[in-house]
């Protein structure tokens, strides 16, 4: 009797010893990959300018970082005071498209000397709805005549394969008041006046340019 119970309590201690296993776990499944995000785009340094004509503002955000030259020239006669009191005088309509141009018209005592030009080819920047680019005759002849642009007129860009190659200087673009902009290219041209080029271009009745100065945009669209 001793014996059996010694051989059964023996029984239980080997039970009681074995080691637990732990209990089975399904494996969890990896986790998702952090979605990849495209870097932001670069943003580049800009200046404000705001044309006040006689229609309304026209506010400009200048590419001082990608069109330095062009911008510089620009904000020469900007300090200078040397756009108050000219006019936007053309109007240029491309079907859809436009442009309206102004500035001093080379007047004598206005006229700082000319610039280098700064083709789109250098600068990325295009002829697009909005641009602001440089009046002239030849590259290198820039002064203080520049044109603003209605829709897209590509053949104005820089291309080796259409045009004098170089096309003209884009150097920034409006931020607010296209809708003057829009204005001025719809008002009356003659149909007679202007140099061999321009003619049935050149306004009626110019709107005049009261002023051009430097301000801060709080909402920068450099693109």
């Amino acid at each position: 009797m001793n014996h059996r119970f010694a051989l059964l309590a023996l029984s239980c201690l080997t039970i009681a010893a074995a080691p637990q296993m732990a209990p089975q776990v399904s494996s969890l499944p990896e986790p998702a990959p952090s979605p990849i995000l495209p870097p932001a785009p670069k943003r580049y340094a800009t200046v404000g300018v705001t044309i006040v004509t006689s229609e309304g503002p026209i506010v400009l955000e200048l590419e001082r970082e990608r069109a330095p030259v062009t911008t510089a020239n620009f904000l020469r006669y900007v300090d200078g005071n040397r756009f108050d009191g000219t006019t936007f005088y053309r109007a240029m309509k491309l079907g859809e498209a436009g442009l309206i141009q102004g500035g001093v018209r080379n007047a004598t005592k206005l006229v700082y000397p000319p610039i280098a030009h700064e083709p789109t080819t250098k600068t990325g920047l295009t002829h697009d709805d909005g641009a602001i680019s440089l009046g002239r005759a030849e590259p290198g002849t820039g002064r203080g005549d520049f044109f603003i642009m209605v829709g897209s007129v590509p053949t104005l860009d820089a291309n080796p394969a259409t045009g004098d190659k170089l096309g003209y200087a884009v150097f920034g673009h409006v931020t607010s008041g296209m809708e003057i902009v829009r204005h001025i290219l719809g008002e009356a041209t003659s149909p007679t006046a202007g140099p061999p080029g321009m003619k049935g271009q050149m306004l009626v009745a110019p709107v005049r340019i009261l002023t051009v100065r430097r301000v801060v945009i709080a909402n920068r669209t450099s693109r």
